[in-house]
């Protein structure tokens, strides 16, 4: 009976440091990597609408940003660190309800902000650019326009972009294909990583989809072909 206790005994002791063994070497699971991301758009766009619901913040009578804000949004992999640009460019039909005084005003004001915008362009290692899908004429060829130079920005042109044609879920959008004829995406971006997306504030799983494409651009060492 005794050589049955003392087996049991010695069992237990090898259990015992087996599993106290097994603890010591545990080691946390390795930190999500971080990725900053420079988000940048016309205002109007819907950049603070969207990244505020993405933390689950209240949107409702979203402030535009002036100058910029900085919000961590969380996904299983990763961390994005998205840097939000305001007060990039505002059109004439984007200021009707200004006397045309404060109008100039305005857009000198944005004007002025934009040309420091390479400073926050630094360490960058994503672009997100919001346009809205919805907009005037005047303001998609401006919205073109400010594409066009980021994506020939020193600082930028290496960079993985994310273009999001925001407000899909108004009639007088255009579609995701009609966006990248005319923003003339195939020549332009040749040979960079790109994603081109449509998106919604009612439909963020769309939205977080999107963002996760990116972040599998950020993980990619070598340059992919483009793509929709």
């Amino acid at each position: 009976m005794s050589e049955h206790i003392q087996l049991s005994i010695a069992l237990c002791r090898i259990g015992f440091y087996t599993c106290l063994q097994k603890l010591c070497c545990m080691t946390p699971p390795p930190p999500r990597p971080e990725y900053d991301v420079v988000c940048i758009g016309l205002s109007g766009a819907g950049k603070t609408s969207l990244l505020s619901r993405l933390c689950n913040e209240i949107s409702d009578g979203t402030v535009p940003t002036s100058g910029f804000s900085i919000k961590a949004v969380p996904f299983e992999n990763a961390i994005l660190n998205v840097k939000e640009l305001g007060d990039l460019y505002k059109t004439e039909s984007m200021n009707v309800n200004l006397t045309p005084g404060l109008c100039a005003i305005q857009n000198l004001r944005a004007e002025t902000i934009k040309k420091y915008w390479s400073r926050y362009y630094q360490g960058s290692q994503g672009v997100v650019f919001v346009l809205n899908s919805a907009a005037s004429d005047e303001e998609m060829e401006a919205s073109r326009s400010e594409l066009h130079l980021a994506m020939q920005h020193p600082q930028l042109c290496t960079l993985p972009f994310l273009i999001l044609a925001n407000h899909q879920d108004s009639p007088t959008a255009r579609s995701v294909s009609e966006i990248q004829k005319y923003f003339e995406l195939q020549p332009l971006a040749r040979g960079k990583r790109w994603i081109l997306a449509g998106s919604t504030i009612n439909n963020m799983e769309a939205v977080k989809e999107s963002l996760s494409q990116l972040i599998s651009l950020l993980e990619e060492k070598e340059v992919l072909p483009s793509r929709i």
